[in-house]
């Protein structure tokens, strides 16, 4: 449930990530997602946390691989290449994960066949969902290549991060990812965009709005229920839950900014829910 209803936020994410930018550069959201959910996390568990130096190096590189590096790379990568290109390129992250977590997982999560039938499954799905009847994919090798970077530091921060979650508390390891995004995001936006005019938050509802349930519900919130998913199912089986992403995208769309639905994406849908279906096939049976 908590992969679930994480998915159905971050599909919705993408969405009002469209209003934000009718006011912020691609760059200047991230501190400002950023430094909303370290808040409402100390709102939330309002505790310190004492780090060894080691640890806290660790940190420092999850909250750039699973922060503010992620979400430069995937924003910037929409910059050079179409955005069906990077929906689908960022989705491989999933069979990233399962790679690494074979190579680099000392307790090595069991994988059989039916992980890898469900994973390819659901990576036509999404091409099906992304494309949504326009049967047009270019390349484009800067964003392309920008995308994967994307995908690949989201698959290292799903196998950094689960350690830590079973060895602290699960809100604050996650505010303090959320720390460090935020301090190594800065600097990206400083010497990119500059600092971003903060008046649209007071005077736009929309982009209230949309950046309180960006940072409240689509970073604080969901990225502490995502790790506790990795706790209960794992780091790969709840990653292949991402591949439904780009569906819920392309629905929350159609309900709010009048976005078309075809019939491609629909069966897409349906692919990605199989895809799913047959990679919990194998937790099912290791159980």
């Amino acid at each position: 449930m908590f992969a679930l209803f994480t998915t159905l936020v971050w599909g919705s994410c993408f969405v009002l990530t469209k209003v934000m930018l009718q006011a912020f550069t691609p760059i200047q959201i991230i501190p400002l997602r950023m430094g909303l959910a370290y808040l409402a996390l100390w709102a939330l568990r309002p505790k310190t946390l004492r780090l060894p130096l080691k640890d806290e190096l660790m940190f420092i590189l999850i909250g750039v691989t699973g922060g503010s590096f992620y979400f430069y790379l995937q924003n910037t990568a929409a910059a050079h290449t179409s955005a069906a290109n990077v929906s689908i390129l960022v989705s491989m992250s999933p069979i990233l994960t399962v790679l690494l977590a074979q190579l680099f997982s000392r307790k090595g999560e069991k994988l059989g066949k039916w992980v890898y039938i469900g994973a390819v499954v659901a990576i036509a799905g999404v091409v099906l969902v992304v494309l949504n009847g326009t049967l047009s994919f270019h390349l484009s090798p800067l964003g392309d290549l920008l995308a994967l970077a994307a995908a690949l530091m989201w698959a290292v921060y799903s196998i950094l991060i689960k350690k830590y979650t079973e060895q602290y508390d699960n809100f604050i390891v996650t505010r303090r990812v959320f720390l460090w995004a935020f301090l190594t995001a800065v600097p990206l936006m400083i010497v990119t965009d500059g600092m971003p005019d903060l008046a649209p938050l007071f005077t736009q509802p929309n982009i209230l709005l949309s950046w309180l349930f960006l940072g409240v519900f689509g970073n604080a919130v969901c990225f502490a229920i995502w790790n506790i998913a990795f706790k209960r199912l794992g780091v790969v089986i709840t990653n292949n839950y991402l591949y439904a992403t780009p569906f819920v995208t392309v629905v929350v769309g159609w309900l709010l900014l009048d976005e078309k639905i075809s019939v491609m994406s629909i069966f897409g849908a349906v692919l990605i829910t199989l895809g799913v279906i047959f990679a919990n096939k194998q937790t099912e049976k290791t159980e």
